[in-house]
């Protein structure tokens, strides 16, 4: 007996899942409610970068712009844990809620931060951040860790280039995404 079913399409409607098959070509129609996530442990550490890197943030405004975009983050369903604005580059570690991917946090982050900074001319010339973000998870394990790294910032880059940072990051991600495929 062929139990093997063909997908045709699935598609979501409001908080449901539809999902359209074909079983023993009666082409049923089955519709599902998602399951929802009661508990997690989502820590997502982000960087940020300007547009051609230029070092544009000044440290005047530097928490003006902490501060908005950790209310960006609050109002998302979503907790922020350490953030820093470089002058070239912003980092921030987050919780984030499950019903709120990566992608759309940071693009969400990203033009209201943008749209904020502009409007209050809280630098020179249009800011704008790179079309491109990165974010790496965190172990609950490592959130202090990671914290203590954020707020270091300053300290840091006394030693280590924003390029050096960057690099080293991708070097240890790549890594350990070889080590699991």
């Amino acid at each position: 007996m062929n139990r093997e079913r063909n997908w045709v399409a699935i598609g979501f409607t409001g908080r449901k899942i539809k999902a359209i098959f074909d079983t023993k070509g009666t082409g049923a129609n089955v519709t599902k409610a998602i399951m929802k996530v009661e508990y997690n442990n989502l820590y997502t550490h982000f960087v940020f970068t300007t547009l051609h890197r230029e070092s544009i943030i000044p440290e005047k405004n530097r928490v003006r712009i902490e501060k908005y975009v950790t209310g960006i983050v609050k109002n998302n369903l979503s907790k922020l844990y350490a953030i820093y604005a470089n002058p070239d580059h912003m980092h921030f570690l987050v919780s984030r809620s499950p019903d709120i991917s990566e992608t759309e946090l940071a693009t969400i982050i990203a033009e209201s931060s943008e749209s904020f900074i502009n409007s209050n001319k809280l630098v020179k010339g249009k800011f704008k951040w790179q079309k491109s973000a990165s974010a790496f998870s965190v172990s609950k394990s490592n959130v202090d860790k990671v914290c203590k790294y954020i707020l270091n910032q300053p300290e840091h880059h006394k030693k280590v280039s924003f390029k050096e940072e960057y690099e080293k990051f991708i070097q240890h991600y790549q890594q350990n995404l070889k080590r699991i495929r």
